[in-house]
């Protein structure tokens, strides 16, 4: 299976130019894969740059989750993170992400310097 990269996903997303919107939707016809790094930076495109909301965000995210097209990578661990996002938002989708990884990897506790995230289960304050 072919993969894409953060353009052609957050085309798709956005669908702000039409002639990319077609070219990506003629690219994934016949199925595309979606890596955690593509996820992450776009996410991060939508909500730096297209100023997308955490509903927003959620959404798009879970409509990748159940796209016909596409294959996210992990799509357990992705519809984790989903979960652990819409509970809590200020925690923002890639630390969420970050995290679901490292647990499915068996790689716990997480260190990290950010306080919200050091509250999860599993993930720990340096």
């Amino acid at each position: 299976m072919r993969a894409i990269d953060t353009n052609v996903l957050v085309r798709l997303l956005t669908r702000d130019d039409a002639k990319q919107v077609a070219a990506a939707e003629a690219y994934v016809g016949s199925g595309a894969w979606v890596s955690h790094l593509v996820l992450l930076e776009a996410t991060w495109v939508l909500t730096a740059t297209y100023r997308v909301d955490a509903k927003r965000l959620a959404g798009s995210i879970a409509m990748l989750l159940e796209h016909d097209r596409l294959a996210l990578q992990d799509p357990d661990v992705v519809a984790a993170a989903l979960v652990q996002f819409r509970k809590r938002p200020s925690l923002g989708f890639s630390d969420c992400l970050i995290y679901q990884v490292a647990h499915k990897a068996g790689h716990t506790p997480l260190g990290t310097f950010d306080r919200d995230l050091a509250r999860l289960d599993g993930a720990e304050q340096i």
